[in-house]
């Protein structure tokens, strides 16, 4: 085992000069990003555009989404391991790294956002109250640390036995895989239901909420998967039949499909009954009072929409269409799950006051830095797997 660690350790040490120029911008951006949190620390949250009005921002906005980041790595391990596609089993690992960076950062921006860090062994059983089962928050935390281990474990175990030359065994990690799987649909579910929970918050008290999260991620995160991919393949680090590609371009296609009917069913239901609701709508879209907010949702839609065309019509088939089509997706989603979703259910506040929310530029600098870490993480990961993914079992 010893072994195993060390040669993914030094693996990590030889590269070219772009590698080491990508992990040298990484770290340098974590590194601006960490010191934006001290100063957070130090001066508390009000160095962040937040106030009582809008109490949630860029950190749950980035939490959100990243946690169907994370979700959607089941997309590439249902193919692999329920319906056997030898293929998907060269890359489907790739995936569950991901993952794991993706915990990574929601964990960290959940950390962020609590602005006293220290206060977490409140939470811890046996001495401080968890309140389980009956707050959402404690299940969240289950289940998003959960799928983490289950993660580690599956990648670890896969890495540690082909690293020895020998097949994994299937009883030795398949179960865990399904449970991963289960537990992927459980992750963004849960978060769902911690926002539909409140009910004080008009915004969130609907039924659509957990099906367009999951029908949101599983279009971003197998986007983001085929721009991994299709570096890796152009940059010679892994090989493997195109049609793989093929095959995650119809689950992104399907699923950003699905998204966009439920976004517009949502959309019917509340301005045609003209709910109380529909204010905060109003809000969003630029309809009531003067809306931050709107430029970036119309933009929002008008990225999904396009990708949409796009990858329906003949034009998919062109590598570059495709490439542009799942930044213009990562991006839509990003901001649809983010920004139009978060800050809108604070927008009139409870007592209706239209109080406007712009972030910092400390709190701008710890999000690009968590998000730095994490691409520095996976990077880091991907440099220590690729030698032993390509090398042929005995």
């Amino acid at each position: 085992m010893i072994d195993f660690f060390l040669h993914g350790f030094i693996s990590t040490f030889r590269g070219s000069r772009p590698y080491w120029l990508w992990i040298t911008f990484l770290l340098a951006v974590a590194l601006v990003g960490l010191n934006g949190w001290a100063v957070q620390l130090a001066h508390g949250l009000g160095t962040t555009g937040m106030s009582d009005e809008v109490s949630w921002g860029m950190y749950i906005a980035n939490f959100v989404f990243l946690v169907g980041m994370a979700a959607a790595a089941v997309m590439m391990v249902i193919p692999a391991y329920i319906f056997k596609d030898r293929e998907m089993h060269k890359i489907v690992i790739l995936s569950e790294l991901f993952a794991i960076a993706a915990m990574v950062m929601c964990i960290l921006f959940v950390v962020i956002d609590l602005g006293r860090p220290d206060r977490i062994w409140h939470m811890v059983p046996g001495i401080g109250f968890f309140h389980f089962p009956g707050s959402m928050l404690t299940w969240d935390v289950l289940v998003l640390n959960g799928y983490l281990l289950l993660n580690l474990y599956v990648c670890f175990y896969v890495l540690y036995t082909t690293f020895q030359g020998k097949h994994p065994r299937e009883k030795l990690y398949l179960p865990v895989v399904f449970i991963a799987i289960a537990w992927a649909f459980s992750i963004h579910t849960t978060t769902a239901f911690l926002f539909q929970g409140l009910g004080g918050r008009p915004f969130w008290n609907s039924g659509l909420i957990a099906p367009r999260f999951l029908a949101s991620a599983f279009a971003a995160g197998p986007a983001f998967m085929i721009l991994v991919f299709l570096f890796l393949k152009r940059t010679g680090s892994l090989d493997f039949d195109n049609r793989v590609i093929d095959r995650i371009r119809v689950i992104v296609t399907i699923s950003l499909l699905i998204n966009i009917f439920f976004a517009g069913s949502e959309l019917f239901a509340e301005f045609y009954s003209d709910s109380k609701h529909v204010i905060h709508f109003s809000h969003l879209f630029g309809l009531h009072g003067k809306s931050l907010l709107a430029p970036w949702i119309w933009s929002a839609l008008a990225l999904n929409v396009s990708a949409a065309i796009l990858l329906l019509s003949p034009l998919r088939r062109s590598q570059g269409v495709l490439i542009a089509c799942c930044l213009m997706i990562i991006v839509g989603i990003w901001i649809e799950k983010g920004l139009g979703f978060v800050i809108p259910a604070f927008i009139p506040s409870t007592l209706g006051d239209f109080v406007q929310y712009v972030p910092t530029l400390n709190e701008l600098r710890i999000c690009i830095g968590v998000w730095a870490f994490g691409l520095l993480l996976y990077s880091l990961m991907l440099k220590g797997a690729l030698p032993i993914i390509n090398q042929k079992p005995k």
